[in-house]
């Protein structure tokens, strides 16, 4: 896997990101660094990136388990060191599922193997933070 980040130039602190899948996107430092606002920054890119790997480890989890799952979303709330490195130190996930029938055991399941086992980011962050998660279930839209 490679990535290449390339910042914008003199004017401040935002870098164009390209992916070897062929994707792109911005990020910028805050504005109290120079930045102007213009993408995310590179932390709220993990902290998505936990969101994201997360999110598709439980949809395919629940998928193949035969749940009729028709949206979930991933809340994540975070806390981050005071001293540099300024690591997550907390992190938690609140699964919102919505979906006819969806079997609350089968649920915490697919969210304890994502935890445990499938989801890279979880893995690597569970070093400096301590990960927590829980979720809700809706019904049938």
């Amino acid at each position: 896997m490679q990535a290449i980040v390339e910042w914008t130039g003199p004017e401040g602190m935002a870098f164009l990101a390209h992916s070897d899948s062929g994707h792109g996107l911005v990020m910028d430092g805050a504005p109290e660094i120079g930045g102007h606002n213009l993408g995310a920054r590179p932390m709220e890119m993990v902290l998505m990136g936990l969101g994201g790997c997360a999110s598709i480890d439980v949809v395919l989890i629940l998928q193949k388990s035969r749940q009729a799952l028709q949206a979930c979303k991933v809340i994540l709330d975070a806390e981050r060191a005071t001293e540099d490195p300024k690591v997550f130190t907390r992190i938690h996930l609140h699964f919102v599922l919505q979906g006819k029938d969806i079997d609350p055991k089968r649920v915490a399941h697919a969210i304890d193997l994502s935890a445990e086992k499938y989801c890279s980011v979880s893995r690597m962050l569970a070093s400096t933070a301590n990960i927590t998660h829980d979720f809700e279930i809706l019904g049938a839209d």
